[in-house]
């Protein structure tokens, strides 16, 4: 995997195009600087892969455009040593901008194929997240509380296991909807069974599916 200056130079530009779009969180945009976008995806898509895009992954996926990824991660307002749960490891580069920002990170994937192939990818970058193939609906309780939650597809419900592993003062951070759009969702956990509910316009994901899949 090669980092050269034109990757970089890049990554530069997309963090140009990401403060135009509204990201003002510094640790965010220099985290998408550490994190190279273009070894998560095939090698023939290097010279698209900081334009503000989305691409196919495999198995159904796809890794987010990087507004996205930056703006689902703003929301979150995550400090450093926080513990966060990822719900949809995907490709990974999700994951690799929360270890970026120096959080300790849980993430699940129900796809076999894409949580084989985004491990190794996640540790040559340094990062060790606590990675796990399985049901993201019910979340991974044995790491419970979470100082926040987030969710990488589209979810035609707020799963209750989510709920109940978010710390009081937590933020979950899930688009909600079924077909082609949802509406991004952020609920802040008031009490235990009190929430504020904020959402921030239309977005489009692959749908949140239950169990796992080989």
């Amino acid at each position: 995997m090669i980092d050269g200056y034109r990757h970089k130079g890049m990554r530069r530009q997309l963090i140009e195009e990401l403060k135009e779009k509204g990201i003002s969180d510094m640790a965010i945009l220099e985290a998408f600087d550490k994190v190279p976008r273009h070894f998560f995806l095939d090698s023939s898509f290097t010279s698209q892969a900081y334009s503000n895009m989305a691409f196919q992954i495999g198995a159904g996926q796809t890794i987010s455009h990087p507004f996205t990824v930056a703006f689902q991660t703003q929301l979150l307002e995550v400090e450093r040593g926080h513990r966060v749960l990822e719900i949809g490891t995907g490709s990974g580069f999700q994951t690799a901008i929360l270890c970026a920002l120096g959080v300790r990170v849980v993430s699940i994937e129900r796809q076999k194929e894409l949580y084989i192939k985004a491990k190794p990818i996640i540790q040559k970058l340094g990062y060790s997240p606590n990675l796990f193939y399985g049901d993201g609906y019910k979340g991974k309780a044995s790491y419970a509380p979470y100082d926040s939650i987030l969710v990488t597809c589209g979810a035609p419900f707020i799963p209750e296991d989510l709920k109940t592993q978010l710390k009081v003062g937590g933020r979950l951070v899930i688009p909600i909807g079924e077909g082609k759009k949802q509406i991004m969702t952020r609920l802040i956990k008031l009490g235990e069974d009190e929430w504020k509910k904020e959402t921030y316009g239309d977005f489009s994901f692959v749908p949140m599916l239950t169990k796992t899949a080989k």
